[in-house]
């Protein structure tokens, strides 16, 4: 049987004038793109803009939210009570729902951003809090967790659909946990060596940490940091070595979710 996986990146991550990423070029690759909801940053025009050249590309569109960090890029960690998180994640989802709704679009997963993902990946309160602005806004809407992680207890608990994803330009813990962008190395920059990873990861469900142990996986979705400056040349990478491998690429919206 054929395996499915979808890949995502993060993108409309530049805020008024300035554009980071090159989401023209990430869009042609991909099957499912992660918007910045105007928190870490993001705004209406580059939501409305990116959103309109997604759907053009046949990419489903999904919300970004993160910590209001525009400052730091919302990769600060920001302790908060959990429902004042779950309102600002609900409210985050709305603004992208508004601004999909020009062109006809549904916002169909949510994945968390920088800090808010790590620290959700750890905090089952976080997590849940997350799960419960999904479940009240729509619960449709797919979880998309790092596998292994508070998310996915917390999306299965709350009976939200989940989906399990894996990241082609990080380096993983023991634990299954990100390397902290502190740490050199932690961000992968060489195709080739992602591709590698890749394929590993989806092909025999294994993740390699930084330290050599094997962590079983199983993924759904691959993600690609789309403000990288070697983001599309990666993701382009990625996709050929798994298309290569009899791996067929897909939006998220088309993956059997367990």
């Amino acid at each position: 049987m054929t395996i499915k996986v979808n890949l995502n990146a993060d993108m409309a991550e530049g805020f008024g004038a300035y554009d980071i990423g090159d989401d023209a070029g990430i869009l042609k690759i991909i099957g499912s793109a992660n918007i910045a909801c105007g928190f870490h940053a993001g705004d209406p025009l580059t939501m409305r803009r990116v959103v309109s050249a997604a759907k053009r590309e046949g990419v489903t569109v999904g919300a970004h939210p993160g910590f209001n960090d525009l400052w730091g890029f919302g990769r600060r960690r920001i302790d908060m009570r959990p429902d004042d998180l779950e309102y600002m994640v609900a409210y985050q989802i709305g603004a992208l729902q508004a601004m999909a709704a020009y062109s006809n679009v549904k916002v169909t997963h949510l994945k968390p951003h920088g800090a808010l993902n790590n620290m959700a990946a750890e905090n089952r309160d976080y997590a849940l809090a997350i799960g419960r602005a999904i479940k009240s806004v729509d619960r449709d809407i797919i979880y998309l967790a790092l596998a292994g992680s508070e998310m996915e207890k917390a999306g299965r608990e709350l009976g939200l659909r989940v989906a399990l994803e894996g990241f082609c330009d990080r380096q993983y813990e023991d634990d299954g946990n990100l390397t902290s962008r502190k740490i050199p190395g932690s961000v992968i920059k060489d195709p080739a060596e992602a591709a590698r990873r890749v394929v590993r990861m989806v092909v025999d469900n294994t993740i390699i940490s930084r330290n050599g142990k094997t962590i079983p996986c199983k993924l759904h979705s691959l993600c690609v940091h789309g403000d990288e400056p070697t983001a599309v040349a990666l993701a382009r990478s990625v996709r050929e070595a798994l298309e290569a491998a009899g791996v067929q690429l897909v939006p998220l919206t088309d993956i059997q979710l367990d």
